[in-house]
This record gives structure tokens, C-alpha cells and sequence, in this order.
């Protein structure tokens, strides 16, 4: 199967690189060609005629994108919209990624691929505008929704955790616990991307891993797994007040994968436990 990848020099685009080594793939990032620009973009897909483009490439700088709206939307909703439009154009399945944040973060549960979306911030807009214009222009496409991501290299919260954790320093780290969410790998995400390379499955689907945490849950887990003897103190969100909003729920509920009878995310300690086994120093 001929696969190209966009944001292959990103967290996910690189595990899906390692993923799929035994495809004819093909990773490209903004030093190949920008996504943003139509001709560019048709150009390299025409050429490369794929099979299926994994769309990983966005603007993920969420405090940025408060003030860069032109590059939030440029990267996320009309560098998408070019990247359906090449697909449908040159018959390539096309599978978008996108973010929990295109919810309002307002539910007491965690939502569904059906639930209504209503993001509440301007990365979360770009990205719910991205999956429209996916739906309007390439039929045969199916949109993933991840978040808490982290991967080799990062950067990532799990990153900054383990910096903070082997530092000297012994002052308590303190972590957001008002924030809800499915920490997730990306070794694991690409994984369940390469199982649905093989599935004609379209619409949405969530890939996020089993499971619930805060952000001081989740240090928690990484500082018990190293080792890590610096306390860990619970904190508030206003507590760290950042230029973006932040959703106080970003659980995603698996729902699509379930009812298909797909494989199931692991759970998001196991998840963490293998990946710091695997990449110790992240």
C-alpha cells in the first residue's frame, strides 16, 4: 500500500514512519511543502498517487493559535480542506487526524463520536473547521480524534514531567488536577492506525487510550514508575492561567471502535508503563 503522511517530523508522524516502514510510504513535512498552499499540495499527492494519506500535519501551538489566527486556520482548517480536495481528486483515502479540543470540555462524561462538538478555543475551532471541510470534500475519509498526546521525543507534559522529576531541584512540582483527560502514546495510536489502513471504515472514530487521569494523576503515575522521590502537589487550573482555554474534560469515549468489534486501546497506565519501559528518558 502506497501511504503518505503529512507532519511526518511531528510526535505521531514519526511513530506512524516506524509503524509503517514495510509500506511504501512516504513522510513529508513543511520543509517538503506547505499544506496551506493549494498548488503545492495537489502537486505532491498528484505525484505521489497514494493509496491513503494519513493527515497528521497541524498547527498544535494552542496558546498561539489565540493570536496567529491566520496560521491556525491556514495549517488546521484550509490546509486540510486542500489535503481532502487533492484526495478526492486522486482517489485516496483520506484519514484526518483531529482533537478532543473540538468539544466544550462541559460534559460530565466522556464524549462520544456522536456528541455535539463546540470548541472553546481558536485551535479547537481550526480543527473542527479542518474536519468539516474533510467531510465536505472527500467522502472517503475517516476523521481520528486523539489528545494527551505524547510519543518519543516529545515534546510533551509527560517530557516536562520526567525534566521535573530527575531535576535537583526539591521544591513540590505543582500539577493541574481539575483537568480530565485519556493520556495516550503515540506508538499506540499508530498502531490502531495501521489496523484501520486495512478497514474501510469511514466517518469518525476515537483513539484514545482506556481510561481517565488529571494531569496530577498522571505525573503521579510517572513519578511512581521512575522512581522519583520529588513531591507532587494537586493544583487548579486558575492557578496556571494560560492565554488559551483550557476544556475542563477532554475524556473521549472509544465508542466507534468498540461497536465495530475493533481491537481496544490499552489502558492508559499500562500504555505509560510500556512507553517509559521502552523510552526511559522519553
Amino acid at each position: 500500500m502506497k501511504v503518505l503522511v503529512t507532519g511526518a517530523k511531528g510526535m505521531l508522524g514519526r511513530s506512524l514512519i516506524a509503524r509503517l516502514r514495510e509500506q511504501d510510504c512516504l513522510g513529508v513535512d513543511l520543509d517538503d511543502f506547505d499544506i496551506a498552499d493549494v498548488c503545492a499540495t495537489d502537486k505532491a499527492i498528484g505525484e505521489f498517487r497514494p493509496d491513503a494519506v494519513i493527515h497528521c500535519a497541524a498547527m498544535t501551538a494552542v496558546d498561539d493559535c489565540e493570536t496567529k489566527l491566520d496560521l491556525a486556520f491556514g495549517a488546521n482548517a484550509v490546509g486540510s480542506a486542500n489535503v481532502a480536495s487533492a484526495c478526492h481528486r486522486y482517489g485516496a483515502r483520506l484519514i484526518a487526524i483531529s482533537t478532543d479540543y473540538v468539544f466544550p470540555g462541559d460534559l460530565n462524561c466522556p464524549y462520544h463520536e456522536f456528541d455535539a462538538t463546540g470548541p472553546g478555543n481558536v485551535y479547537g475551532a481550526s480543527k473542527l473547521a479542518g474536519e468539516m471541510a474533510v467531510r465536505a470534500l472527500c467522502p472517503n475519509h475517516l476523521i481520528v480524534r486523539i489528545g494527551w498526546l505524547y510519543g518519543p521525543g516529545g515534546p510533551s507534559f509527560v517530557h516536562n514531567m520526567l525534566r521535573l522529576g530527575a531535576a535537583a531541584d526539591t521544591d513540590p512540582v505543582k500539577v493541574v488536577n481539575d483537568q480530565l483527560g485519556n493520556p495516550t502514546p503515540t506508538p499506540a495510536v499508530a498502531d490502531h492506525l495501521e489496523m484501520l489502513l486495512t478497514i474501510p471504515l469511514a466517518g469518525t472514530i476515537h483513539l484514545t487510550c482506556e481510561g481517565e487521569a488529571s494531569w496530577y494523576d498522571l505525573t503521579q503515575e510517572i513519578f511512581r514508575i521512575k522512581a522519583f522521590k520529588r513531591l507532587v502537589v494537586p493544583c487548579t487550573t486558575a492557578d496556571f492561567p494560560r492565554p488559551a482555554a483550557r476544556p475542563a474534560n477532554s475524556r473521549l469515549d472509544n465508542m466507534v471502535l468498540r461497536l465495530q468489534g475493533l481491537r481496544p486501546m490499552p489502558h492508559w497506565r499500562d500504555a505509560l508503563e510500556a512507553f517509559l519501559g521502552e523510552y526511559p528518558d522519553g
